[in-house]
């Protein structure tokens, strides 16, 4: 993970090289509390897949390489 200040600057450090996925700091940080919020309560257990993909989705993190196997 890289984190940029503007598209700009992620375009001038890619060069010639294919994109990735990029977001938004704001957009990581809502996937962050989304998917380990509840890592520390006592009754925690990981989530299913499809609860992830909706973490997924309702963040609007769609695509190919948001799309878990």
């Amino acid at each position: 993970m890289n984190l940029f200040r503007s598209e700009e600057h992620v375009r001038r450090w890619l060069g010639d090289r294919p994109a990735g996925a990029t977001l938004p700091v704001t957009t990581l940080s809502a996937l962050a509390h989304a998917w380990w919020g509840d890592r520390l309560a006592s009754d925690w257990v990981p989530h299913a897949r499809d609860s992830n993909q909706a973490i997924l989705d309702r963040l609007g993190l769609v695509g190919e390489f948001w799309q878990l196997p």
